[in-house]
């Protein structure tokens, strides 16, 4: 470890960046504190979901207007995407509504998996070895907290329910490595915000306003600190700084996240972590540690507020994931 810190070293001008792209991080990571109380006071999966994304769009709406015509076909990938990772996030929220955050968690966290398959059967894209390595690792960790040692049976099907949102995020950043280049990080983020939130829309329009509507004042804070505690602010956050502090140094910082979920679970729900949860997150944080990709990123934020766009975009998922 002397010598992997040694080689990542954290210089004066570095160190406030540093904390600050580990502090957004830490806020990815308490979305299930969020959703699960949401959801405990009876707003809907997709509901929760909406309102992480639908102040995003909004804000962010004005972007589009400044978009030239020729780009708006990279627009429509990437609201597509956003359209995917807002339906598949219900299923991440569905189970939050009765697993454990910490197996929910380390399910959610598959999506590399999913990525380098799509990534070579949808384009090609052949992965990497420190790319299957890395995938090894996670699915190791995800058989662990599926396994049924650690899990009750009748959680099984909510937690195959959750694989959605791994599944989509996959897909979607496929989409962004191939497809969204040629447009800047914010209009990427204006797109995928905007099809999350016009995918959802239907849904909360047929439903009854207890089900999408805070029922209570203290609730309303809770759908504000979703909205902006977990996704915008510490995705500008992420999005501003990570750039600046390197890939290695983020990917570490990313590694955070799976613990912070963890802790969530053990300190707002009262949950027990054990030894196979424990184990599944250190296999984790192991394949972000060890394999730290050439783009500025972290397992988490990529498809949400990318780093600045390659100067190629034939860019292979093996350099955005894990590093040869």
């Amino acid at each position: 470890m002397t010598g992997f810190t040694r080689s990542i070293p954290v210089e004066s001008s570095t160190l406030l960046p540093t904390l600050l792209v580990i502090m957004s991080c830490v806020c990815f990571g308490s979305i299930p504190f969020f959703a699960r109380s949401l959801t405990d006071a009876g707003m809907a999966s997709y509901a929760v979901a909406f309102c992480r994304y639908g102040l995003s769009a909004l804000i962010l709406l004005p972007l589009w207007w400044r978009l030239p015509r020729e780009h708006w076909p990279v627009v429509l990938w990437g609201a597509c995407s956003g359209v995917g990772v807002g339906l598949g996030w219900i299923g991440f929220v569905y189970a939050l509504k009765t697993v454990p955050v910490a197996n929910v968690g380390v399910l959610y966290m598959t999506y590399p998996v999913f990525t380098l398959l799509i990534g070579w059967a949808w384009f090609r894209d052949l992965p990497s070895k420190r790319s299957i390595s890395g995938a090894l690792m996670v699915i190791l960790a995800a058989l662990l907290a599926s396994s049924p040692a650690a899990i009750e049976p009748h959680h099984l099907t909510a937690m195959l329910i959750s694989l959605s949102a791994p599944i989509t995020f996959g897909l979607a950043i496929n989409i962004l490595i191939h497809k969204l280049t040629p447009i800047s990080p914010l209009q990427r983020v204006a797109s995928f915000s905007l099809g999350s939130s016009v995918a959802l829309l239907p849904l909360l329009l047929m439903s009854d306003s207890a089900e999408v509507l805070p029922q209570q004042a203290a609730h309303w804070w809770l759908v504000i600190g979703l909205a902006l505690g977990t996704a915008l602010v510490p995705q500008l956050i992420y999005s501003a700084f990570a750039p600046r502090i390197g890939a290695a140094r983020s990917s570490v910082a990313g590694a955070v996240e799976l613990p912070t979920m963890f802790l969530m679970g053990w300190v707002a729900f009262g949950e027990s972590i054990g030894w196979i949860q424990w184990a599944a997150c250190l296999l984790i944080t192991l394949a972000i540690v060890i394999t730290p990709s050439r783009s500025a990123r972290n397992l988490s934020t990529q498809i949400v507020l990318p780093g600045k766009p390659p100067a190629k975009s034939n860019q292979r998922l093996s350099d955005v994931w894990f590093d040869d």
